[in-house]
């Protein structure tokens, strides 16, 4: 088991009365301090945020390709252009 880590940064936040509560609240339900219920919310949240926003590291060949991908001019897709063409069931204006 990893040895815990020290927490021995602050972060201080200003708030309306109702997030206040709101997060007082959800922490309540999930049996956490607020503390502890803020810090795993947006962690997560930046887990979730980060991925697609990191760099990635690609050797020659597959940066080769990657580029040819990027630069390839768009191909042909039939069926969604058809989709496209045709009139959205949102937009019809049949009363029945």
């Amino acid at each position: 088991m990893p040895a815990p880590t020290t927490r021995s940064e602050k972060l201080d936040l200003r708030l309306t009365p109702q997030a206040k509560k709101t997060l007082q609240a959800a922490a309540a339900a999930a049996r956490r301090s607020v503390s502890e219920f803020v810090v795993e919310s947006a962690l997560a949240r930046a887990e979730e945020t980060l991925p697609d926003r990191r760099a990635f590291g690609l050797d020659a060949a597959r940066w080769e390709a990657f580029m040819a991908a990027l630069d390839a001019p768009p191909r042909d897709h039939a069926r969604l252009e058809r989709l496209l063409r045709e009139p959205s069931i949102f937009e019809t204006t049949d009363t029945k």
